[in-house]
């Protein structure tokens, strides 16, 4: 803060863009601001009442210069005041002070009778203002204008004196309050931080435990696969090349229908180990991303015999700087596209590239799968697995494209920012 803002903040209300110290909901501070205006225009009615009926000599030309004082206060509320506790607009709150003062200071010539409306005014310097040295500032310049009238009107005699007893004690009584509740206020506001701050702590546990669930449910699901359907499959080829085997010459449509049964339980043990190399985890805890990634690779092809490599060009000198849930996306996208290779692209070679663009919160960091095989159109064919990738990605602030076309390949990019 400049030496310019450290001095006007002194004796300026804050600006609807500044940090106020109202820690209350919206709600709550609506309805203690229309609290407010229903008290103020209870007082406001007295002392007009009071004005009219001519209330401790206050008549003649003194009564309507009185009225005129209590008509403009009314508007200045209206026009300024109210919106300047509802938003917090620093021009309409200096406009509300400045005619607040005078106002009082016009009362202290023609009706000092009227200085109860004070009970008004102080409070409302502390609303308008919230914060103590600018409200010190004002709550004094609004006693010192209260002043001025009985101590220099001719008549003012003894009751000069009262009304600055008066106005000392009111005085005293508007700073200790307003001090306190200030003090309370920020006091508020940092507990409110406090609290968000444990709500948002809260929530990214909440998010770990569940990724943490989702990880421990796929890795028994492909525990699961492997112990339960790929090895029915496999045990189901055993058997069919078993009774292949054992065929008696001539037996040519027996045989047809057992290599059938054994292509369809090749096909399908396929499918099983590639929903186990979808599921199963490549460790992270002890590995970066790249090495794990390596490690992928390096399984997927020669599982499948695939020309498979990692290129990491693109990644530069600094890494990938990310949290274990925006690894494990892009590492689980690295397997779901590496399972859509190994199921329908009929490839011959994969390239799977981390890379990494942009520096700061701007930086993303994507792994992008690409293949040669014959390709797909997403629009037709968007993929149960892609679609959960999307959801897992979109869960970090990431994202996932898909580019193909029929006989042309497909490349699947994963990526994620980087916090």
């Amino acid at each position: 803060m400049t030496a310019l803002r450290r001095w006007s903040a002194a004796f300026l209300p804050p600006s609807g863009d500044e940090e106020a110290a109202a820690p209350l909901s919206e709600r709550g501070w609506r309805t203690t601001v229309t609290g407010l205006h229903v008290i103020s225009a209870m007082v406001w009615g007295l002392a007009v009442v009071a004005a009219l009926l001519g209330q401790n000599g206050v008549e003649g030309t003194d009564r309507s210069v009185a009225l005129l004082v209590l008509g403009v206060l009314a508007v200045a509320y209206v026009l300024a005041g109210a919106p300047a506790f509802r938003d917090g607009r620093a021009v309409l709150g200096v406009t509300y002070l400045v005619t607040l003062v005078a106002a009082f200071g016009v009362l202290g010539w023609v009706a000092p009778s009227l200085f109860f409306l004070l009970f008004l005014a102080y409070p409302h310097v502390w609303f308008v203002v919230q914060g103590r040295p600018a409200g010190a500032f004002w709550t004094v310049l609004l006693a010192a204008a209260t002043t001025v009238g009985p101590l220099f009107r001719p008549d003012s005699g003894d009751n000069a004196r009262e009304v600055l007893l008066e106005t000392a004690i009111s005085l005293v009584f508007s700073l200790a309050l307003g001090l306190w509740i200030s003090r309370v206020l920020a006091q508020s506001e940092q507990r409110a931080e406090l609290i968000e701050q444990l709500e948002s702590t809260r929530a990214e546990l909440a998010a770990a435990h569940h990724d943490r669930g989702v990880l421990a449910e796929r890795e028994r699901l492909a525990r699961e696969v492997h112990d339960t359907l790929a090895q029915g499959y496999t045990s189901i080829v055993v058997l069919a090349q078993t009774v292949a085997a054992g065929l008696p010459p001539g037996a040519e449509d027996v045989a047809e229908r057992v290599a059938l049964i054994e292509e369809v339980a090749r096909e399908n043990l396929a499918e099983a180990r590639a929903m186990v190399a979808a599921f199963a985890p490549v460790a992270l805890d002890s590995a970066t991303l790249v090495e794990a990634l390596e490690r992928l690779v390096e399984r997927f092809g020669r599982e499948t015999g695939l020309a498979t490599r990692l290129d990491t060009a693109a990644l530069g000198d600094g890494g990938t700087e990310l949290s274990r849930s925006e690894e494990v996306v892009l590492l689980r996208g690295a397997q779901e596209a590496l399972a859509n290779v190994r199921r329908h692209a009929a490839a011959t070679a994969v390239v799977l590239r981390v890379s990494r663009v942009g520096t700061g919160k701007a930086g993303q960091v994507s792994v992008h799968v690409e293949d040669d095989g014959v390709g797909f159109d997403p629009a037709s064919a968007p993929g149960v697995g892609l679609a959960g990738l999307r959801d897992r990605a979109e869960q970090v602030g990431g994202a996932v494209d898909v580019v193909s076309s029929p006989g042309e390949g497909t490349r699947v990019t994963v990526r994620v920012p980087v916090r």
